[in-house]
């Protein structure tokens, strides 16, 4: 088969092996992957498909806007609240309603709690077994370690001698008995793993200890929002009242006690996020210094909203600004603006979606959710054995998102490098004293756009993000507190809750970020019930099939031209796509392995 270049920049070539990966694990929801390799193991086509449907739009038509959070929290339970978040935003925007201060500032804690548990848990529980081999850790001198861990992360308490020897001893339990648990299935002999055993052993106790704290990290939502996963929002501002002199066995959802449990969580989350993370990821990088791979559109053309602004309603207060950049110039900010039609468009030539003109794009208050699942001629297998997706047909179950028609990258490297190039001093600082780290651990002399825009630097900056989270959250409860103690203690504004005092139609839009990028809730409201409903997610953006430019998504371009060391062992597959942290639950729902219908919704 002949090269096929997209208009984006990559030479399609599908003539070498096929390689298939599914299902994609380690993620939410499911995924398949496929690539061609040439006869040097490097991959030359990619395809990537959601292989389930969603369906929480067509749900929510002619409900009531005010419990559309609750609906949508629902799309995932990983990324819990800020489909509900960006819900609540959305339904404010269409109705003119502005929260109180003391709302604001608890939903940014809420929010970015999220972001330091999400991304926590995303690098040592779903993506370090990337590039850690915890097999080998059993060969690892505890002593070494300890050393290790002492150089790469003084202030971490937990780094004795004796303390790894125990690591070691419960990971050799677990490999003897034969039942692996979470280490299951890994190749653990891919000569792809650099690590020497004493880096492995240290980064599995801070697997086992991640896993221990990130219990406690979510606690903040079951004060605020009652519970964890899927907490309470409310439109108009928080459900959780403020009474300092409540007691909490007569109901008082918040008082000191409760406010300083949170800052006590908070202040856990930055000594991990400074002890641990950061010094993990830098070191665990500096193995891999050659393995610059996967930056895909994240190298080129990326693209967030904005987001953490310190005051309500004010973008301007963005403490990460949103903008584009197209094609790698850094010279040059576009910015964003998710109300304009001809900026945010979904495509669905290549999607298990029915349009009126497919060719077209449509932005999202104008958005169709119309299931359409059918197979190319090129397709190879069954529904449910496939052997091969015809890319040249649909085959993915996720619409192709496109900003002014360009295919670009979302999350926290796209957000860190649209904060790096407008000179967010913060950003700054973290991105130039890691890239300084990181040259020195590994010997070399790399600047900052070599390391961010690859694989590793994605990795890099989900970290940064969950550090500037947990630094972001002691100034919200700083200002919190204040408030309190002026007196301002209002969590709520329900003068707009009751629908006669709406417009007989309105619509708006809310935006977030959301862990995995660029989070955006559309809304058209008619006679107080919800006339459309659309959401485009991050994984939408970055697992986007084709369009029908021929542009390919972030998922499938981050593959591109990267050798494989053993094609039967997808390492580096996995390397890359789990970088983004997928949320296929997010972007795609619910669908029978058979392709039947499972349930009928009707709306009365």
């Amino acid at each position: 088969m002949s090269i096929i270049k997209t208009p984006n920049g990559y030479d399609l070539d599908s003539s070498g092996r096929r390689v298939v990966v599914d299902p994609v694990t380690r993620i939410e929801g499911h995924m398949r992957c496929e690539v061609n390799v040439d006869d040097n193991n490097v991959i030359r086509n990619a395809v990537s498909s959601g292989t389930m449907w969603r369906g929480l739009e067509v749900i929510l038509k002619g409900r009531d806007p005010r419990d559309a959070w609750a609906f949508v929290e629902r799309i995932c339970g990983v990324c819990t609240g800020c489909h509900a978040l960006t819900s609540v935003r959305a339904v404010e925007d269409a109705l003119g309603i502005k929260i109180p201060p003391n709302a604001h500032l608890i939903r940014e804690i809420m929010a970015k709690t999220l972001q330091v548990h999400d991304h926590v848990v995303h690098f040592y529980h779903l993506h370090a077994l990337d590039w850690v081999n915890p097999v080998n850790a059993l060969k690892a001198d505890p002593k070494a370690t300890s050393q290790l861990q002492q150089m790469v992360s003084p202030a971490h308490p937990m780094s004795s001698p004796g303390y790894f020897r125990d690591i070691q001893t419960r990971i050799r339990k677990f490999v003897e008995s034969g039942q692996l648990g979470p280490f299951k299935n890994g190749y653990w002999d891919n000569p792809a793993y650099k690590l020497p055993p004493e880096a492995d052993l240290m980064a599995v106790a801070h697997y086992l200890e991640a896993l221990d704290l990130q219990k406690d990290f979510v606690k903040v939502h079951t004060v605020f929002g009652g519970k964890n996963p899927h907490p309470n929002y409310l439109v108009g501002g928080v459900p959780c009242a403020i009474n300092m002199d409540g007691d909490l066995s007569a109901g008082a959802p918040l008082n000191m006690e409760r406010l300083n449990f949170v800052k006590a969580r908070i202040d856990e989350m930055v000594a991990f996020c400074n002890n641990v993370l950061i010094p993990d990821v830098l070191a665990i990088a500096s193995f891999y210094k050659d393995w610059l791979y996967g930056g895909g559109l994240g190298a080129y053309s990326v693209m967030d909203y904005g987001a953490y602004p310190k005051v309500n309603y004010d973008k301007s207060t963005d403490q990460l600004p949103g903008g584009v950049i197209l094609n790698g110039n850094w010279n040059e900010v576009f910015p964003v603006d998710p109300r304009d039609p001809e900026q945010v468009q979904e495509f669905v030539a290549h999607s298990w979606y029915s349009y009126p003109d497919e060719k077209m794009g449509l932005h999202p208050w104008d958005g169709v959710t119309e299931p359409n699942f059918k197979l190319g001629p090129n397709f190879k297998g069954t529904k449910t054995n496939i052997q091969a997706m015809d890319e040249a047909a649909k085959y993915s179950w996720i619409k192709a998102p496109r900003w002014r028609g360009h295919a670009v990258e979302v999350g926290p490297l796209s957000r860190y490098t649209l904060a790096y190039v407008q000179g967010v001093d913060y950003v700054k600082n973290q991105v130039d004293t890691s890239v300084a780290a990181f040259n020195q651990l590994a010997g070399t002399e790399l600047g900052a756009k070599s390391v961010l825009q690859s694989t590793i630097g994605r990795t890099l900056a989900r970290a940064l993000e969950a550090q500037y989270c947990a630094d972001m959250m002691v100034d919200d409860w700083t200002e919190l507190m204040g408030n309190i103690k002026n007196g301002d203690t209002t969590t709520a504004n329900m003068e707009k809750w009751d629908p006669k005092t709406w417009p007989k139609e309105a619509k708006g839009v809310g935006t977030v970020a959301a862990p995995r990028g660029a989070l955006g809730h559309w809304i058209k409201i008619k006679d107080g019930r919800i006339e459309n409903y659309q959401c485009v997610v991050p994984t939408t953006w970055n697992g986007s099939p084709r369009d029908p430019a021929g542009n390919i998504g972030a998922f499938e371009a981050s593959l591109m031209n990267t050798p494989m060391e053993r094609p039967d062992e997808p390492v580096e597959i996995l390397r890359s796509l789990h970088s983004f942290d997928p949320c296929l639950a997010c972007s795609t729902h619910v669908m029978s392995e058979d392709g039947q219908e499972l349930v009928r919704v009707k709306v009365r």
